[in-house]
């Protein structure tokens, strides 16, 4: 299944472009977060979501209460138990993000040039010429002459639908404003931006924390998204939280960085965050519009070369109402895959949007047409530079395990880890094949009482581009089902003992891959796996009729050697190599 990749930089007919796109098992590399609210919260919707590509699963806090969101949440363990399909949760703060009151959802009309009042919420309705917000401190934040933006969950840059204001006043605890375009605001969450103006408060708030230890905790959310990043230190504080908090201290933190104030800390930020949203929206805002494709292209580099994934958003506003995106949106979204995105982030569009399912299915589709032109030749050689010499030990092997699958036209990577880091590192060398990440799980005990961790870890690579994982469990041989992992059950594995887990899980994820059709008979794979104390790099050629079948003391597996590594036999059988690779 070794993807045929065509470089844009090399002549092609144009008459091809046309032809249909070959099917594949995976549906696209680059993966999709959806966000789940009232047009994506059945069983049926989101059954049709997590088919059409959906893998992370956004519950947005800014809106609606835990007891509406465990009802969503409820309905996606049905879908996936349904569906057979994985998927994490992330949970998105709300974060010192400013709201204007509108309890009674009339729609709220402004003209341009005409004036209105921003004032603090104390019960008053919300009306053309007084917009009530959730922040007391708004006047001693601002001056004259600030731009202040308000529009519907989220900002669609729609003139009609989102409005920008001038202050041209401040009077006590009132912001008068100049209107500078006629809109119509309607809906119960009307969001206020205040353009490059630094907001004193919290960036983890007190809602945010009950959240997290309400419903948080109690569902082992895989992700938290921390909305408004300022700081390095605001991703530390939610962490030190995270850990107070049971089994989310191995919750990843992605840092969601919405203003000016997170751009200027950006790389203290990343060192601190397991990942990066760049939320376009607001932050689209507070940039000049022709200085937001710079900032995408340098955060995605970054994270890249951090190995840590990054998420872009905004990316199709107009299916929010539309079953197809603009001509700008589509090839925004292909944009965001040549530029490195892991993933796409859906808020709008499937939150309230009209066509969640189709909107889906269109990002997924462009996403794959754009991975079919990435320049991986030239992405490695650039990876490879900046990772510099001497390579650690582990991000040498997973570049050569990169370099060796290309090289052989493998159909697919095996990557065995315990924390995930192994196969984010072969997925930082953007390999053109699927990597399948057999996640190792780890025995602990506090004397009282024995876990096994690794569901997190299976569930995390699911907002990494090109991982699809696969969980192992060392306790009995055979296959279970996993609740408690959110994942289907014939991706958790279980092996019969420490000493036999790498065969006997690598024979069943080669099964998994030949029985859903990732691997077929001739095709060649590439494992990259710990033994001992070495990583090693194994290349096998499929059987025609076996896969690793065992045959007295040696494995019917055939192992092809390349110039550029070293090769030894192991055991008594030279039948069986592995490809041992040193710094």
């Amino acid at each position: 299944m070794h993807s045929t990749n065509l470089l844009l930089e090399e002549p092609i007919r144009m008459a091809s472009i046309l032809e249909p796109s070959k099917t594949s098992i995976f549906p696209a590399m680059t993966k999709v977060v959806g966000t789940l609210g009232p047009m994506s919260r059945s069983v049926g919707t989101i059954s049709a979501c997590l088919k059409a590509g959906m893998s992370v699963a956004r519950f947005d806090f800014s809106w609606g209460d835990a007891a509406y969101h465990q009802g969503t949440l409820d309905n996606l363990k049905l879908a996936i138990k349904s569906t057979n399909k994985l998927c994490a949760v992330m949970l998105d703060t709300v974060g010192p993000e400013l709201q204007v009151v509108n309890k009674s959802e009339a729609s709220i009309s402004l003209e341009e040039n005409g004036t209105v009042v921003l004032a603090p919420h104390h019960g008053q309705e919300a009306s053309s010429s007084l917009l009530p917000i959730n922040f007391s401190g708004l006047a001693k934040a601002v001056k004259q002459g600030d731009t202040i933006f308000v529009g519907p969950y989220l900002f669609t840059g729609s003139e009609a639908t989102s409005v920008g204001l001038e202050v041209s006043e401040v009077k006590g605890n009132d912001v008068i404003c100049i209107i500078k375009n006629t809109a119509t605001l309607a809906g119960p969450l009307l969001t206020l931006h205040c353009s490059q103006i630094h907001i004193n408060l919290p960036t983890l708030s007190d809602k945010d924390r009950n959240d997290m230890r309400k419903w948080g905790a109690p569902n082992k959310i895989d992700f938290l998204s921390l909305s408004y990043t300022r700081h390095a230190e605001d991703v530390r504080q939610a962490r030190e939280f995270l850990s107070t908090l049971g089994d989310l201290s191995q919750t990843q933190i992605f840092a969601k960085i919405e203003n000016v104030e997170g751009l200027n800390h950006f790389d203290e930020i990343l060192k601190e965050a397991d990942g990066i949203i760049l939320s376009r929206g607001n932050l689209g805002i507070d940039l000049p519009p022709e200085k937001v494709f710079l900032f995408q292209k340098s955060a995605l580099h970054k994270c890249n070369m951090a190995a840590k994934p990054a998420v872009v958003t905004r990316v199709v506003d107009s299916m929010t109402d539309n079953p197809r995106p603009t001509r700008a949106e589509a090839t925004d979204v292909a944009n965001a895959v040549l530029d490195g995105s892991d993933a796409i982030l859906l808020g709008a569009e499937t939150l309230r949007g009209l066509y969640p399912v189709e909107t889906i299915t269109t990002v997924v589709r462009i996403c794959a047409e754009a991975e079919k032109v990435f320049n991986q030749d030239l992405y490695f050689k650039r990876a490879v530079k900046f990772a510099g010499e001497p390579m650690t030990h582990l991000e040498s092997i997973a570049s050569s395990a990169v370099q060796a699958a290309i090289k052989v036209k493998a159909s697919v990577i095996i990557c065995f880890t315990s924390s995930g880091r192994a196969s984010r590192l072969i997925s930082k060398y953007r390999p053109t094949m699927p990597v399948l990440s057999v996640v190792i799980p780890r025995i602990k005990t506090n004397q009282l009482r024995w876990s096994v961790t690794g569901a997190f870890e299976a569930r995390q690579t699911l907002i990494v581009r090109g991982l699809f994982p696969i969980l192992a469990d060392p306790r009995h041989p055979g296959l279970r089902v996993g609740a408690d992992c959110i994942s289907p059950p014939k991706q958790i594995l279980r092996a019969e003992s420490a000493n036999a887990m790498n065969e006997s899980v690598l024979n069943v994820a080669l099964d998994h891959g030949k029985a859903s059709g990732v691997i077929k008979s001739h095709d060649r794979v590439v494992v990259c796996q710990k033994l001992g104390d070495s990583y090693v790099v194994k290349i096998i050629e499929v059987d025609d009729v076996v896969i690793c079948q065992k045959v007295g003391d040696a494995s019917v597996v055939k192992f092809i050697e390349l110039d550029d590594v070293v090769c030894h036999e192991v055991g008594d059988s030279s039948v069986v190599k592995t490809i041992e690779l040193d710094d």
